[in-house]
């Protein structure tokens, strides 16, 4: 998921850091925005105040773009090393291709669920009618780490249609359950960790409690405003719960929202620009495998993403 810009500005462990907001609220996290020229991306993590909640290591907001004929997205060949990335989209198409052949269009409402572990490179792009046409873009890119025992399995990419996910409706409230168990209803995507990501559209004046059976919690504003406790929350904001706090939430106004999180992971990741590690000197040799070509390629494809020229710590 490498949008054209190093994340080798952020390569340490865990930070903590910040009073509690109220207290229900453990912190509030602003994105960094990144203006990638055909559209801008906000990441809200890693932070430096907080690398991760539960297994969320890293989270895009991409758009809402609008691209004129002749332009969309066109992410070359990269790799990833010790994660798993989920492509969400709310509008728009992207044509993935990875290097253990699959090539698929991603669009709204599915799950494309990329496990690297050892290694795994991939395409992301417009697809050419919508490149000829124009298009939108509106959606979510974010990675999971795994456990440290599942950082080098084989890689795999799984991918379940918007009808797969489980839909609810609660008054005033349309929820999807993308991944893990949540308001009674549980999603077939296979996760490596306990993991809550749930997509909720609300109506004005709605008020959804946020599940609580899970380690960690955070609030993504999609769109829209919510009330948390005695805090207003407006769009591209991330609210990080305190643990075991029961909360709910309140649309100021039609309102999408991302609810995530799930079991914290043990032990320090480190990133660095697409690869993520518990090993310093994984890092390092997933740097070397790449400048010495020895990812496996994407069928098809030539282009590649090169190495970034920012060295990983310590090089």
């Amino acid at each position: 998921v490498d949008m054209r810009y190093s994340d080798a500005d952020y390569s340490g462990p865990t930070l903590s850091g910040g009073e509690n907001v109220d207290d229900v609220i453990e912190m509030i996290l602003q994105p960094a925005v990144k203006d990638l020229g055909e559209f801008e991306v906000r990441r809200t993590l890693p932070d430096k105040r907080r690398q991760r909640v539960g297994p969320f290591i890293f989270f895009d907001h991409m758009g809402p773009a609008d691209f004129p004929p002749g332009g969309g997205v066109n992410v070359r060949p990269h790799p990833h090393i010790g994660l798993a990335t989920i492509t969400y989209l709310f509008d728009g198409t992207i044509m993935h291709r990875d290097s253990l052949g699959n090539a698929l269009e991603i669009t709204p409402g599915a799950v494309n669920w990329m496990t690297a572990g050892r290694g795994i490179v991939h395409s992301e792009r417009t697809p050419a009618a919508l490149q000829e046409t124009g298009s939108r873009l509106h959606g979510i890119q974010s990675w999971v780490a795994l456990p440290e025992e599942l950082e080098e399995i084989e890689p795999r990419f799984e991918h379940y249609g918007a009808d797969d996910i489980p839909a609810i409706e609660l008054p005033g409230a349309a929820l999807r359950i993308i991944v893990g168990t949540a308001f009674g209803e549980s999603s077939p995507v296979r996760a490596s960790s306990e993991t809550l990501y749930v997509e909720a559209r609300l109506d004005e004046g709605a008020v959804l409690e946020l599940p609580g059976d899970t380690g960690e919690r955070a609030v993504y504003v999609v769109e829209g405003r919510i009330a948390i406790g005695g805090t207003d929350l407006g769009t591209a904001t991330m609210a990080v719960i305190e643990p075991g706090k029961r909360v709910a939430v309140e649309a100021r106004g039609a309102t999408r929202i991302m609810i995530l999180g799930g079991a914290s992971l043990p032990g320090e990741r480190m990133i660095w620009w697409n690869f993520v590690s518990s090993s310093r000197e994984r890092l390092h040799q997933a740097k070397k495998d790449w400048r010495e070509n020895r990812f496996a390629k994407v069928p098809g494809e030539t282009e590649f993403i090169p190495l970034p020229d920012d060295p990983p710590p310590d090089d």
